[in-house]
């Protein structure tokens, strides 16, 4: 006879077991894999505190707040003064005075400075510490580096600044422009001279683009004389002594001589000048720019031209010497006049000049 065998009960563990492999293996939409992993990720997470999750946000969005500023150019910081290469963009300002730089420094020795500057991030460097160069702020940031410089102070170490984002070199010199128009009131030979300078480097391709990108609202008869005293700083930069004194109406005297065919003799009467102050500088010029102007009257009337005119315009109105002085035989409304250059000129040599003009004028005794 067989022997039966003997059955048992299946546990409560067993029973739960077998259910469990029965879902999953009767399921009609079985969990992915990766919801799987999902689900197990998200039970074993700690569940974090309300506070810090709010905690959490608020510096999420401070920190896009912080972004957007610094892209909108809002936000003040403090950079190295050696970082900024100062001389990267020809400035518009062609002098500053001592005595400016001597007020500017102890204002802000006095009172800290209340205005930063304008920056912009280089994007090519020769390896040195050199990271920005100045949109705006130059005479700013000339005078923190100096009193750094000067006491080694390291209040003076770092300077407020504005990091820009130009988007191209002409909107920076145009930005660099705008800010000394306002606050400073450039003059007329400043406004010729970085409209030169910005299309000598590339900047733009011509001088009618960059007066018109750079003084845009500007009127249409401003922008033309800025043109005309681009010519003259194009033509006699290098040789004039006095150029930021020229006068609005001398420079456009001055500039319309240029264009008429004056150049050569203006650059060589300035070569061999050595005016004293502007108004000596002016006196040196006025002689040639009012011979081309009667010149030009002469040609648009028509018919002979006047004594006047021939007689500063004559060949052999100049004669060199050989110890370097030059003479040179002009003559306007009153009549002639005789200018004695060189640089050994002084007052004591013309009047021994003029006693012996009077000499050779007198009448035999």
């Amino acid at each position: 006879m067989a022997k039966r065998r003997k059955l048992t009960a299946p546990s409560a563990e067993d029973l739960s077991r077998l259910e469990e492999e029965f879902r999953r293996e009767t399921s009609p939409s079985p969990m992915a894999p990766i919801a799987q992993v999902a689900a197990e990720a998200a039970r074993e997470a700690p569940v974090s505190d309300p506070e810090i999750r709010a905690s959490q946000a608020r510096d999420s969005a401070d920190a896009q707040t912080l972004r957007d500023a610094e892209a909108a150019g809002l936000l003040i910081r403090e950079i190295p003064v050696e970082e900024i290469a100062a001389e990267d963009m020809v400035r518009d300002r062609a002098q500053i005075t001592r005595e400016e730089m001597q007020e500017l420094e102890l204002s802000i020795e006095l009172n800290g400075l209340r205005l930063p500057i304008e920056v912009y991030e280089l994007s090519e460097t020769d390896g040195g510490p050199e990271r920005y160069g100045i949109i705006s702020g130059y005479r700013r940031y000339k005078a923190v580096s100096g009193m750094y410089e000067r006491w080694n102070d390291p209040r003076h170490a770092k300077i407020k600044a504005i990091v820009r984002e130009p988007g191209s070199l002409e909107k920076a010199f145009a930005s660099m422009v705008e800010e000394n128009e306002i606050r400073v009131n450039l003059s007329p030979f400043e406004r010729g001279r970085i409209v030169s300078l910005a299309v000598q480097m590339g900047v733009f391709p011509s001088t009618q683009v960059a007066v018109d990108r750079m003084f845009a609202m500007a009127s249409k008869a401003k922008r033309s004389k800025i043109r005309s005293f681009a010519v003259i700083f194009e033509e006699l930069g290098d040789l004039l002594n006095f150029p930021e004194a020229l006068s609005e109406k001398q420079g456009l005297r001055l500039s319309a001589a240029l264009r008429g065919g004056a150049d050569r003799t203006l650059r060589d009467t300035l070569g061999e000048a050595a005016p004293a102050d502007s108004a000596d500088e002016w006196d040196v010029l006025e002689p040639i720019v009012a011979a081309f102007e009667d010149n030009a009257r002469d040609e648009r009337r028509g018919g002979r031209p006047s004594r006047k005119g021939r007689a500063v315009g004559s060949p052999g109105r100049e004669v060199k010497t050989s110890t370097g002085f030059t003479i040179r035989r002009d003559a306007d409304e009153k009549g002639f006049m005789i200018r004695v250059g060189g640089r050994q000129v002084d007052s004591l040599l013309m009047d021994d000049l003029v006693r012996e003009v009077q000499r050779l004028l007198d009448k035999p005794k």
